[in-house]
């Protein structure tokens, strides 16, 4: 569900997955629907006034009283931009969310928290937890709040707002974003094949450290615009050595194997960027042909509303000027 780094192969799992998500059907044996419902306990005076109120929500780990309005929610993982897309206040949020330059000014009055800073979260005074199923000390979080976990990559990145938006009482507001979101992707697709034409590849690379890495369609980064949405074609050897993690680490060396007619450069400014001065990279045909759109990889790691709206207008504005 990579977002490569602490140690190396810790951040490696953390950043890869901070934001990308695995390709996967809503309706196979590994994504099974949840719902919310109204709680028995909920009266109808509850629905008057929901910030008393509660709902149960079906988790991956069964049925959850929560918040009916939460108003004090904590973030373990990446998903703090469902919960701010949808109106919903947070108090804490993880690191790497909390150094997101594209949201860094909305979260400065939010606090930066883990799994582990257990007595941080207890001051918050969160009414609702959420992270992910390897997060740690759930038992101990689940006394402070409801905890809710998901599991990365077991549904697709749409599907899992739309979850976020049953936890948090707001499905038919994240129906409407994903809806009109797959609208405005799916007609800028059209407008970028149509001007780039039909056959035309595109790649996805990111900086990190002194490693380079190449893409799928679903490791954030705007990959599942890309490819999932607008239905754009990545190079043949992309495909082949993305195939089975999702991403592939590359030398810079090879890196013009790996190099589509155009290029997303997710660029991390504190890496190793030194192969953009080598001959061979300004002589690939897309450097020279001025094709490689680069963006700031922090702010691009993501794949929440907020990150993606910003990730396709810059598709937009890259591609079609």
């Amino acid at each position: 569900m990579k977002k490569l780094f602490i140690p190396m192969a810790l951040v490696l799992v953390l950043l890869l997955s901070a934001c990308g998500d695995k390709k996967n059907n809503s309706g196979s044996p590994s994504a099974q629907p949840s719902t919310a419902v109204p709680s028995e306990s909920a009266s109808p005076s509850d629905s008057a006034a929901p910030e008393t109120g509660t709902i149960t929500y079906q988790s991956e780990n069964g049925p959850v009283e929560v918040p009916a309005n939460p108003q004090r929610v904590v973030v373990l993982s990446s998903f703090a931009g469902n919960v701010m897309s949808l109106g919903v206040p947070l108090v804490g949020v993880d690191d790497w969310t909390k150094k997101n330059p594209r949201i860094e000014e909305k979260l400065k009055d939010v606090q930066s928290v883990s799994d582990e800073s257990l007595e941080k979260i207890i001051e918050l005074d969160p009414d609702l937890i959420i992270g992910l199923s390897n997060t740690k000390n759930i038992n101990k979080l689940n006394e402070i709040a409801p905890t809710i976990t998901f599991t990365y990559g077991k549904l697709d990145y749409l599907t899992q707002h739309l979850e976020i938006g049953k936890l948090l009482n707001k499905e038919k507001e994240a129906q409407a974003w994903v809806d009109d979101f797959k609208a405005r992707a799916a007609k800028a697709g059209d407008e970028i094949k149509a001007k780039i034409g039909a056959d035309s590849t595109v790649s996805v690379i990111e900086t990190a450290g002194k490693q380079l890495y190449v893409f799928g369609d679903h490791w954030a980064r705007g990959t599942e615009i890309l490819y999932q949405e607008m239905k754009l074609s990545m190079p043949d050897k992309v495909k082949e050595m993305v195939l089975k993690d999702g991403y592939y680490a590359l030398s810079s060396e090879v890196v013009s194997d790996y190099m589509g007619d155009y290029v997303i450069f997710s660029k991390d400014s504190d890496a190793d960027n030194s192969f953009q001065a080598t001959e061979s990279y300004k002589n690939i045909p897309a450097v020279k042909n001025d094709r490689v759109y680069e963006v700031d990889a922090k702010g691009f790691y993501f794949n929440d509303p907020l990150t993606l709206d910003y990730q396709l207008d810059f598709f937009i504005k890259s591609f079609l000027g």
